[in-house]
Parts: structure tokens; sequence; C-alpha cells
């Protein structure tokens, strides 16, 4: 039984498949001449990476990890693997995403973003959207050296925010993310768009909706604190 949750004060979006599109990758991979199905194997092995490495105690960096992973999965030299990695730098904001950010502003509520990608991706993509106002701050987990879902970024961003853990929100795609904010404090809402179904493994999300608008729909459906 989980505590009652509040309307949070800051939202924090988790940035890559969240609020912006992986399809300039998935192009690049193309271009290079792979299948636009391995982007999904080569994005989960990157995770996987940078998961283990915080579990062991280690850390590298986002580019690092996907790299590695490409390595493993294709024979792309390292220009063309650099070349693929470089198109993080080119997404563009989710349909949706833009509704949502403005929801949170017309009702007073701050927005930031949380990702453990590479600083400068979610600044370039929110700024190709045109959606930077909306958006308070961009924060890396690689200031930290720690990949989500450890509790170590959440209430780092928390801190970051100046806010109290469950006064603060994770919104993502990923069900595993939404269970770490979670396990941190924080206020979970899943955006069912990504996954079919939420894994039963994962406790389940305090807020979830089909789009990113649903779920801060549902956030600032939640009572007030105090």
């Amino acid at each position: 039984m989980t505590e009652p949750r509040t309307r949070p004060v800051v939202v924090a979006f988790d940035v890559n498949e969240t609020l912006l599109d992986l399809a300039p990758v998935r192009a690049a991979l193309i271009e290079h001449g792979h299948p636009a199905d391995l982007l999904p194997t080569v994005f989960a092995r990157t995770l996987a990476t940078g998961f283990a490495l915080t579990v062991a105690g280690s850390w590298c960096t986002f580019r690092q990890a996907f790299d590695g992973a490409l390595a493993q999965l294709t024979e792309l030299p390292d220009d063309g693997r650099s070349a693929v990695a470089d198109a993080f730098g080119e997404l563009v904001p989710h349909p949706d995403a833009e509704p949502a950010l403005r929801r949170l502003t017309e009702a007073g509520v701050r927005a930031v973003t949380l990702t453990h990608g590479s600083p400068g991706v979610a600044e370039a993509g929110l700024s190709r959207g045109g959606l930077t106002p909306l958006v308070e701050r961009t924060l890396s987990s690689e200031v930290i050296r720690a990949w989500k879902p450890a509790r170590a970024p959440y209430l780092w961003a928390a801190g970051v925010c100046d806010v109290l853990p469950e006064q603060l929100a994770l919104v993502a795609v990923h069900a595993w993310d939404v269970h770490g904010a979670q396990r941190a404090g924080l206020t979970g809402g899943w955006c069912a768009r990504a996954e079919r179904v939420h894994a039963p493994v994962f406790d389940a999300p305090h807020v979830r909706g089909g789009s990113l608008l649903e779920v801060v729909d549902a956030l600032l459906a939640l009572p007030p604190h105090g």
C-alpha cells in the first residue's frame, strides 16, 4: 500500500524516447547499412551497460555505452559509430511533448528534464521543437556519474530543484525509470506510448496515461499538498 500522492511542485521528464524521438538515430543506422529494427537492441544494450556499471560502482558516459553497444552489435568502423551517435544531436520532440509541457506551465508547475544521456542532447531537441521556454532546466546525471534507476539521480534532481523527493514527479515511457523514481520517493507517471504493457515486476505507477498530456493531467489532478 503506497502513501497517497499529492500534486507535484516540479515534474521531471525523461528525455530519450519520452520527450524526444530517436528517429534520426534510426535513420543514421539505415544510412550506414543496418536495419531500422536494430535500434531497440542497440539502445537496450546501451542501457544494460550503464545499469551494470552503476550497480558495480563504476561509470561511463551514455555515448561511451552507446559506442560499445554498436561495436558489439555491428561491424561499423570508428567513424561510422561516431556518425550514428552524433544523430542524438538531431532529435526532435514527440508530438505530445509540447501540449504536456504547456499544460504544466499554464498550471504553474515547474518542468525540468532528467536524463543519463549526454549533456546538450535535451537542450538541442527542445530548442529544435521550440520548447525551451517551457522547461526550467535540463539535468544530466553525468554530473554525479550515476545512471537511473539508481536512487542517486532522482534525489540529486530533487536537491537541484530545491524540493523534497515527494514534491517531484518523474514522467517516462519506461516502466523501469518510473519504478526507480518511486522507490526513491518521487511520484511516478508512466506513459504507455513505448511499451505495450506495464511490466508487473515493477511497482504500479502512481499515475499513467496513453500520452504525456494524459499523464500530466493525472498528476495535476492529484490533491494539493497539505
